[in-house]
């Protein structure tokens, strides 16, 4: 279904257990005010060609590139993301050897029928935000910020003994419950595929 709106972007930080290297998200935060998003995908693509023909095709997920149009990239949140720091003056300072830990993301778009599909990314690694500023003339244009990141698969298994990268839900779908959707941003979603 077609979706025409985008809010409730949120950030989640990523400790790695230090026995099993697993990802442990940290309670999300409000990143910024969402803009635009947008997700390109690389699969790992091979054919196997057998009796004149293709045979076997095998297209996996490889990485991702999440392009963020927000509003604002206050201080705080740059630093998280991009590895930058805010000296003893509160002044942020990018260096050369920046280089933020990576994040889950979140967010929801509107669909045209009212409802929402929500989205978590599980480990996305940005760079440093670009701008776009140019002088007031005759009529005001808004110049805002644009951050990219790289979306890569997580080291923790599911229970299905796969990497996942993506997890989401369309609110109003007969099998999903309210309380899926009203805790979405309580924390990162963990798959879940035990049987009831």
């Amino acid at each position: 279904m077609a979706t025409v709106g985008l809010d409730k972007l949120y950030y989640a930080s990523i400790t790695e257990s230090l026995a099993t290297g697993d990802e442990i998200y940290g309670t999300p935060v409000l990143l910024a005010k969402a803009i635009s998003a947008e997700l390109s995908v690389e699969l790992a693509e091979a054919t196997l060609y057998a009796d004149d023909g293709a045979s076997e095709v095998v297209k996996e997920f490889k990485n991702g590139t999440l392009s963020l149009g927000v509003d604002n990239i206050g201080r705080s949140v740059a630093a998280v993301l991009t590895g930058a720091v805010v000296d003893s003056n509160g002044v942020l300072v990018s260096s050369s050897e920046d280089g933020g830990t990576p994040v889950a993301i979140g967010f929801r778009a509107k669909k045209s029928k009212g409802q929402y599909k929500y989205v978590w990314l599980y480990r996305v690694k940005f760079a440093v935000p670009s701008s776009s500023l140019a002088t007031k003339g005759d009529s005001i244009t808004f110049s805002t910020p644009t951050i990219e990141g790289t979306v890569m698969r997580r080291k923790k298994l599911d229970g299905q003994g796969k990497h996942p990268w993506k997890a989401e839900v369309d609110e109003g779908d007969l099998d999903v419950s309210q309380a899926m959707i009203s805790g979405w941003y309580s924390n990162v979603y963990e798959p879940n595929f035990e049987e009831d």
